[in-house]
């Protein structure tokens, strides 16, 4: 049953493989331009249940929600910081009125009541009485006259004439909207769709359906678009024809539609989400983007689109933005939010969302993180030769130095450091040891994660950053990691003078495993760039030799040269450590394949080599390309500049969100996603999502996990997530 299966994922990985090796990887130079970036301002405030809901905003930004015929407006909120909907008492008068509907008109607010229809605006003079006891539906026409409606009753409002008849339904009114090319109302009901004509206030059935929603009149098309329980469908006014169901959608079950342009919103039971002109679908669920799950109205104004849910309003703004501009937003982020004594750190916060409340929390991978961080930065220093760039990247070279210094064991990395006496270092006391100075303890059982990390900051800095110090300090960190490497026969060893249950790169062990285990390929390649690297830059010999070596005389180049189709096909012969290994894709182990390609590329020991290490690189990269990440794409660029996946690499760059807390993110209930069998990458879905609609990730994370649970308690550095490949792009050339 296991070999079978293996053969299936296989297969199915092959199948992608294929697919993404049929799309010509786009290479060249991405000119740096403006793109809508969206995040979103939240206010959170439960509605009160079973009341009726309405939404407008007028031209000057002021925003209006109605709720059991309270008017409500936004208080406080930024981004990441929730505001609340408190009451509003801007004009006494409306406090004593009974509102049943607000909405906006020639930028405009507009109200309904039991008694008129009527604004603030144009001094007030707007002020139309109706004959309807309750009416909470109404829509503005061309030349300040509407159309309200009670239950099945609809009654036509004119300024200049005031209220005509009532007229009778045969069914109870759900949304109406003015179509101003053919200067007539369309009326929506639960099973048809009349006319009214306000020049002969005729009212015509124009066709049956059943289950209606939602209606929205789509100017650009001539359409009227109706939502329903179970999806939407297009009516053209002209050629009187509807489309069939169109239910690939996020969520089925519409409650109302605004169109912005060519762009089409929904709002749903399960959050909103937008149908562009060229139908790509972007959603917005949960609390990345909205308080609550249930949407009910939607207002789109210039550049920000309102959603009102169940729970509260949200604001998602969509501000013109080059990734120039990201990179500055995101610099900032890092130095105001995540930098603890130099190391590259999240934040746990206190209170969901509120970075104010965070505390800087170490981790076993604080000199992997902040290796990724401060390479960014050197990367940033070689292009822009920016004092901030170097400053930042002496105080992180400086909490990597202490990293070595703090314990006792020459050339062996810490993981982290903290001062001495808190309960998380108490309670973990295989990690945390006692440092030399009595306030600090360091964190031993350093992983190969993190030794490939500072070998690839190591050498961008010393390449790359133009200061003295910086170089020396590089090349002297980088020669005592590797020294004592080699000493200790390819083992990182740990204060108690054994192996840490990572840091292995003995033959003995590499090729313990079978061939298809991707350990045996990983530590190979790895340790291959690691030597390359300490020889390019210190010259000692003892690198060369111990490299050439390990590839001549133990496979190791035939070990790291083997395709990536085979990992995971381990077999029965294999003891149940190497099948614990081989049981799905590890995507820390593509983390450390990319960061270790650029010492292996650059870095070769012969021309010969590097015409092999390339064919291995762009091997790994076919199997990585479905995921689109930013930082395999570019890195990509290091040996084929000229087809990496551009395009790709710069969708995701835009795409990823401003926004880094840990929110919940669920899309597994989505029926627009094309889902594939269980296999050994767990890839879910043929087409990866957007970083906006997915959970916050590291590289090391799989990006076709479709849900995760979050809490909003903890917020990621952008730093290793998103600087890295940005700098990296400039550095090489592909991102001007």
């Amino acid at each position: 049953m296991k070999t079978n299966f293996y053969k299936i994922s296989i297969l199915i990985f092959s199948l992608f493989t294929l697919q993404a090796s049929a799309q010509s990887g786009s290479g060249g130079v991405f000119q740096d331009v403006k793109f809508a970036q969206e995040s979103a301002i939240i206010y959170s405030t439960p509605l009160e249940t079973h009341s009726q809901y309405s939404l407008a905003a007028d031209q000057n930004g002021n925003i209006q929600v109605l709720n059991n015929q309270e008017l409500l407006r936004p208080s406080g909120g930024y981004f990441q910081d929730w505001g609340t909907l408190i009451a509003d008492q801007s004009y006494l008068p409306m406090k004593d009125k009974k509102i049943a509907a607000i909405s906006s008109y020639q930028g405009q607010l507009v109200y309904l009541d039991n008694q008129a229809l009527f604004s603030n605006a144009w001094a007030g003079s707007l002020f139309i009485k109706h004959g309807l006891s309750k009416p909470d539906i109404f829509e503005g026409g061309e030349d300040f006259d509407f159309l309200i409606a009670e239950d099945n009753t609809i009654q036509y409002l004119d300024k200049k004439n005031g209220k005509s008849p009532a007229i009778q339904l045969p069914e109870n009114v759900v949304s109406i909207k003015f179509d101003p090319k053919s200067s007539q109302f369309w009326i929506l009901t639960a099973e048809k769709v009349f006319s009214f004509s306000p020049k002969n206030q005729k009212v015509s059935e124009e066709f049956s359906h059943s289950g209606m929603t939602a209606l929205e009149f789509l100017s650009s098309k001539n359409q009227l678009i109706i939502g329903t329980a179970k999806g939407y469908f297009t009516y053209n006014i002209k050629t009187k024809v509807k489309s069939s169901l169109i239910d690939k959608l996020p969520s089925l079950s519409i409650n109302t539609i605004k169109a912005n342009g060519q762009d089409l919103w929904f709002g749903t039971d399960q959050g909103a989400f937008v149908v562009d002109k060229n139908s790509e679908i972007r959603y917005y669920y949960l609390e990345r983007w909205l308080p609550g799950e249930r949407v009910f109205d939607l207002e789109i104004q210039d550049q920000r689109v309102l959603v009102l849910t169940d729970k509260g309003l949200s604001i998602i703004l969509q501000e013109d933005m080059t990734l120039a501009e990201k990179a500055e937003f995101y610099e900032k982020s890092v130095r105001k939010n995540h930098l603890r004594n130099g190391f590259n750190a999240s934040l746990t916060l206190s209170e969901p969302g509120k970075l104010e409340t965070g505390r800087l929390q170490d981790s076993d991978n604080d000199g992997l993180w902040t290796s990724m961080y401060l390479a960014s930065q050197g990367f940033r220093y070689a292009v822009t030769e920016e004092q901030d760039a170097l400053d930042q990247v002496r105080q992180s070279l400086l909490a990597l130095e202490r990293l070595y210094t703090i314990n006792p064991v020459p050339g062996f990395p810490s993981r982290s450091f903290e001062r001495s006496g808190y309960k998380e270092i108490l309670a973990d006391p295989e990690r945390w040891q006692q440092a030399e100075d009595p306030e600090w303890n360091w964190k031993a059982t350093t992983s190969s994660d993190e030794v490939i990390g500072h070998v690839f900051v190591f050498s961008v800095l010393a390449e790359l950053v133009n200061d003295t110090w910086v170089r020396e300090k590089s090349i002297e960190l980088l020669d005592k990691l590797m020294s004592h490497i080699v000493k200790n026969d390819m083992y990182l060893v740990d204060f108690d003078g054994e192996p840490t249950l990572w840091g292995k790169w003995n033959p003995d062990y590499v090729n313990s495993f079978p061939t298809t285990v991707g350990d045996r390929k990983l530590n190979s390649s790895n340790s291959i760039s690691m030597l390359q690297t300490a020889f390019h830059f210190t010259g000692k010999e003892k690198y060369k030799e111990k490299a050439m070596k390990l590839m001549e005389e133990y496979g190791y180049l035939d070990n790291l040269m083997r395709p990536m189709s085979i990992i995971g096909m381990s077999g029965g012969d294999s003891d149940s450590y190497a099948q614990m290994l081989s049981e799905s894709w590890n995507h820390s182990d593509d983390e450390m394949y990319f960061l270790g390609y650029w010492g292996l590329y650059k870095y070769a020991l012969n021309e010969d080599l590097k015409a092999d290490f390339k064919e291995t690189i762009l091997d790994h990269w076919q199997a990585e390309r479905p995921e689109k990440d930013g930082l395999w794409n570019i890195s990509t660029a290091l040996v084929q500049p000229e087809s990496f996946d551009l395009d790709e690499s710069i969708w995701w760059l835009q795409k990823h969100p401003l926004d880094l807390i840990q929110w919940n993110v669920k899309n597994s209930h989505r029926k627009d996603l094309a889902l594939v069998p269980l296999n050994f990458r767990r890839q879910s879905t043929v087409t990866v999502l957007s970083p906006a609609e997915t959970r916050i990730a590291r590289h090391n994370g799989n990006r076709f996990e479709l849900d995760k649970a979050g809490n909003g308690k903890s917020a990621y550095s952008p730093g290793d997530i998103w600087l890295l490949p940005y700098w990296m792009g400039r550095y090489l050339g592909v991102i001007d």
